[in-house]
């Protein structure tokens, strides 16, 4: 994991300026405060990318969870518990991934997953 840090930061660093202006957009229209946008650009290019021991891969906010994070802001009544409400979600994923209940997911159907993408996009 760690014998690529000297390349993975700098590829990293060059991720996070590229996609800064992704995630400061992303940021403003999912009506989260704009320093948000900026730390999801920091831990997707930099964090992750140093950690992740991948040779292609990209991080960050996805442009599809815009509108769902503006009406999950608007429905938990504000910012904050946002914050909480995904932090939970991180923490059981975590446990999920302790657990190795990972294979839950093959008891989904692909097409279930095509759909529930396919009405992200068109959102």
């Amino acid at each position: 994991m760690f014998k690529n840090l000297k390349n993975d930061i700098p590829a990293g660093i060059v991720v996070f300026f590229v996609a800064l202006p992704l995630c400061l957009g992303i940021a403003l229209a999912s009506g989260a405060p704009l320093f948000s946008g900026l730390i999801s650009g920091i831990i997707g290019g930099i964090v992750v990318g140093a950690l992740s021991g991948s040779k292609i891969g990209v991080s960050g906010p996805a442009a599809g969870l815009a509108a769902i994070v503006l009406v999950a802001i608007g429905d938990l009544g504000g910012f904050q518990n946002f914050l909480v409400a995904v932090v939970l979600a991180g923490i059981i994923q975590i446990l999920f991934g302790v657990l190795k209940a990972g294979v839950i997911g093959y008891f989904f159907p692909s097409s279930v997953i095509k759909g529930m993408l396919t009405g992200i996009g068109i959102i």
